[in-house]
């Protein structure tokens, strides 16, 4: 390749991003790598990567040769510096905020989440005395008034889960600029191929593979990707895990030494390392195999998203359907900033008749698969208020847009046709 040659583009990317031919057997695809551990060359090499003093493989749990591609991969769809892939989106977030946070500090969320971040976040954090303030993720001000002197990130979704918020990524990235902290975004919802973060402002991004970008729905699966552009030397507060001399590294200095993808190192070496939720490898395998296939699929799951929105806004037995990709939807103009390629596979709708008529809408379902998960191939339901929300008050479903009579859909990539046929059907027996 020459210097004129230009960059891959997106499709490309997902296909050869951080893959060659097996360097031993010319396998094609990348190996599953199925091992526990890695033999050194010799007792200065072993010494060289315990030490941090040079790249390769050690022992699973902290890196993999799968692991490793589909980090490479992500990060270029991303256009992040480094990733790191764990066992699923929860322990992506874990991992971040455990190299963010000591006990006692704080960081913002916005509202609008998937239940079980806003369960995370609520109670099992408390047990390490991390702090969330709650703010609106449409309204970047509410962002700013909950900022305090303990405040150590800003964390939100691109496309919340399950009301269909498009956030307006840029306004809330320039409140975490202003007070010196980090923006992490949770990319899931949108992938890559939709919304790029890191474009509008975002330090850090993170994504549950186990929805878009695996797409199949065999495997579980997260990741955190480095943006590289956050000055952990010179920010306000100060990160300890990122600046102080690390003693188990014989008082290495992580963002001296390795810059500008200095947190994805840490993440690794100090929250993997010792926590240890790893990805399996057969997981970063099946994973891979669906990112090939990303551009794709979300092409299609848009398409028919739009079209099954809008004939369900037509539609007698439904009360209002939130789909940002309708031009009389509040969040329309948002799409079109953040995610103009289109505004996702998932949205709901409230059905007339309530919590009552939610459970029944969901049994009469056929094509359509109820369960708990977004992002397959296949179309896929629930009713959140009885399921993925059920933990939370009533309060708090509504202001997550998990309301008694809220469906969300996960519209896959069959045909719009019977994707509309089974709901009609579901409907008329409602």
């Amino acid at each position: 390749m020459t210097d004129q040659t230009p960059a891959p583009k997106f499709d490309t990317l997902a296909v050869h991003a951080g893959a060659t031919p097996d360097p031993s057997t010319g396998a094609r695809i990348t190996p599953i790598y199925q091992t526990s551990s890695f033999v050194f060359n010799d007792a200065d090499h072993a010494a060289s990567l315990f030490g941090l003093e040079a790249f390769g493989n050690i022992y699973t749990r902290i890196t993999n040769p799968t692991q490793a591609v589909l980090e490479s991969r992500i990060a270029a769809l991303e256009g992040g510096t480094a990733a790191l892939a764990v066992a699923s989106g929860h322990a992506a977030q874990f991992l971040v905020f455990h190299t963010l946070m000591e006990p006692g500090d704080e960081f913002i969320a916005g509202r609008q989440l998937y239940g079980g971040s806003v369960n995370q976040f609520n109670h099992a954090y408390k047990k390490f005395d991390w702090n969330v303030a709650w703010a609106d993720s449409t309204d970047p001000a509410s962002f700013e008034a909950a900022i305090t002197d303990k405040t150590r990130a800003i964390f939100i979704e691109s496309i919340a889960n399950p009301g269909g918020v498009i956030v307006d990524i840029e306004v809330i990235a320039a409140v975490a600029k202003k007070a010196g902290i980090p923006l992490i975004v949770d990319n899931t919802m949108a992938s890559p191929y939709l919304c790029k973060p890191f474009e509008f402002g975002a330090d850090i991004v993170i994504h549950s593979l186990t929805k878009f970008i695996g797409g199949h729905g065999n495997s579980i699966g997260g990741i955190i990707v480095d943006g590289g552009k956050f000055d952990w030397l010179g920010a306000k507060h100060r990160y300890k895990t990122m600046v102080e001399p690390n003693e188990s590294y014989n008082g290495l200095v992580i963002a001296e030494t390795f810059g500008d993808f200095a947190f994805a190192i840490a993440c690794r070496v100090m929250g993997l390392r010792d926590t240890g939720p790893a990805i399996a490898p057969m997981n970063a395998f099946l994973i891979l195999n669906g990112c090939e296939t990303l551009p794709l699929r979300m092409a299609r799951h848009c398409e028919n998203a739009l079209a099954v929105a809008k004939h369900l806004s037509q539609h007698d037995k439904v009360e209002w359907v939130n789909y940002a990709g309708l031009p009389d939807n509040k969040f329309y103009g948002l799409h079109q900033k953040i995610c103009p390629k289109g505004a996702g596979a998932v949205f709901t709708f409230g059905v007339k008749g309530g919590y009552e008529n939610g459970v029944k809408f969901v049994g009469n379902l056929n094509l359509f698969s109820h369960l708990a998960n977004i992002g397959d191939t296949r179309s896929l339901v629930i009713h959140p208020a009885s399921t993925t929300h059920r933990q939370l008050t009533s309060e708090q479903r509504d202001l997550a847009g998990a309301g008694d009579d809220v469906i969300r859909l996960s519209i896959g990539i069959e045909d719009k046709v019977d994707i509309i046929a089974d709901l009609d059907q579901a409907l008329a027996g409602c």
